[in-house]
């Protein structure tokens, strides 16, 4: 596949890096031409300094025989016009847009990114995206990471075995046979660095990091068998009121739970607009490093601190300050890879990465064949997909057990008809199932054959 990438920042770095590898034409453009020298020495992919929105740079790129332009540029509006010229002038077919300016996403101007008006395929609000990512994790506390798959219906956890972990030194064939009941599939496993798809045989170490499929009943009782059961924060101080802040707060006052909201916010403009937007959250100006600001905030009677500043470092030491103040738990907002390694060390409980959340929804987009969802773990050396299962694909019509799936492959979950089934050797695959699983990155090529229509159906 030829892609253009606009942006060639963290998001569009990281996105170039997964499609390079995967052996698609690349090219990037930049205003900078540092950030494109960084990008075509280190990943196999060609570069141009230039407008992302110029036709003459986009022309340079090929955007003549492009099949995809992604346009995530810092700029709402260079992201759309981007992908204007590329339909107008040179018939990209696919084009996505990060959109980060949450005006242009209201719902009555909902038919604004259409072929008629501005003909983008895919909006991205990492925003939104991330602001969803925080509320999941603030529901269950007890997860390293918690995606949603099957309109809900089922979850990808990522929990850490301690050493009080029940299920520590236990074959996972024994765990189906412990809990027949229980709709919970261990499909990876992350240990000393590696990553690596689960076997029946298989069994779980202090340190290791489970990757397990459920459905959404069974969330709470897995995390519990994991010997993760920590209490849901009702106490909450976020810093930083900008965009992802302002929605997790306003997201929490709109929902059942009585939860109580501090925001802290540097800047003063700000932190009077959303105090005035927002109802019971307690808006308080300054910074989240200053001690007096988050002794008003009572940091240490809090239960958990959400970092969410446009700042790395603010968002670690905030974070690691609020621990060390009394606070029961905190989590913090890192766009910078490098960073993830020294959390633990930091006194980090848990991480938002926006990039992988961005990178995700753009895979899901850039897989062939019936794929619904993706969502990158790792950085990438793994991927979970949901997919939907065609008449003619393999997976239809043979119990499991007689398949030949893709080495690197492991089914997590098969959802029919509002249902969630835990699968097993027996397990036969419909067509029209929606059959979640989870992929090591050398196997993805073959689970999007797994989700195609055969040639052998015309």
């Amino acid at each position: 596949m030829k892609v253009i990438i606009c942006g060639a920042g963290q998001v569009g770095y990281g996105i170039a890096e997964v499609l390079s590898m995967e052996g698609n034409d690349v090219s990037v453009i930049d205003t900078s031409a540092s950030l494109i020298s960084a990008i075509t020495q280190t990943l196999d992919v060609r570069g141009y300094v230039g407008h992302g929105a110029h036709p003459d740079v986009l022309s340079k790129a090929g955007a003549d025989d492009a099949e995809m332009i992604i346009a995530v540029t810092l700029y709402d509006e260079i992201n759309m016009v981007a992908c204007q010229v590329a339909h107008s002038l040179f018939n990209v077919p696919t084009k996505i847009a990060r959109i980060r300016s949450q005006s242009y996403l209201q719902p009555h101007y909902s038919d604004l990114f259409s072929r008629d008006h501005i003909p983008i395929d895919v909006t991205i609000s990492p925003e939104v995206e991330v602001g969803r990512t925080v509320l999941q994790r603030i529901s269950f506390p007890g997860a390293n990471d918690i995606v949603r798959f099957a309109d809900g219906a089922v979850a990808m956890l990522a929990i850490e075995c301690m050493e009080d972990c029940p299920v520590i030194a236990t074959p996972l064939r024994q765990l189906s046979q412990l809990f027949p009941d229980l709709q919970a599939t261990v499909t990876g496993i992350y240990r000393n660095g590696r990553l690596h798809i689960s076997q029946s045989g298989d069994q779980l170490e202090v340190g290791d990091i489970a990757y397990v499929v459920c459905g959404k009943e069974h969330i709470r009782r897995t995390l519990g068998l994991f010997g993760h059961e920590e209490r849901e924060a009702h106490r909450i101080v976020i810093a930083g009121g900008g965009n992802i802040g302002y929605y997790v707060a306003n997201a929490i006052e709109n929902s059942a739970v009585k939860t109580k909201v501090k925001i802290i916010e540097a800047d003063r403009d700000r932190a009077t607009r959303i105090s005035d937007l927002l109802g019971s959250t307690i808006v308080l100006n300054g910074s989240a490093l200053d001690h007096g600001i988050l002794n008003q905030a009572d940091i240490e009677n809090a239960d958990l601190m959400i970092s969410l500043t446009n700042n790395d470092q603010t968002n670690i030491l905030g974070a690691a300050m609020a621990k060390n103040l009394g606070c029961g738990s905190n989590m913090a907002l890192i766009n910078n890879p490098t960073y993830y390694e020294f959390t633990k060390v930091m006194g980090i409980d848990a991480h938002v990465n926006p990039r992988a959340v961005t990178i995700s929804r753009v895979l899901q987009h850039v897989r062939k064949g019936r794929i619904r969802s993706v969502y990158s773990v790792q950085k990438g050396a793994a991927e979970m997909v949901e997919g939907e299962a065609l008449d003619t694909s393999l997976l239809v019509g043979k119990p499991l057990r007689e398949l030949d799936l893709p080495v690197g492959v492991r089914i997590g979950a098969i959802y029919r008809d509002k249902q969630v089934i835990k699968p097993d050797g027996n397990s036969i695959i419909k067509a029209k199932d929606r059959v979640v699983l989870f992929a090591a990155a050398s196997a993805v090529r073959h689970v999007e054959q797994l989700f195609r229509v055969s040639i052998q159906y015309f």
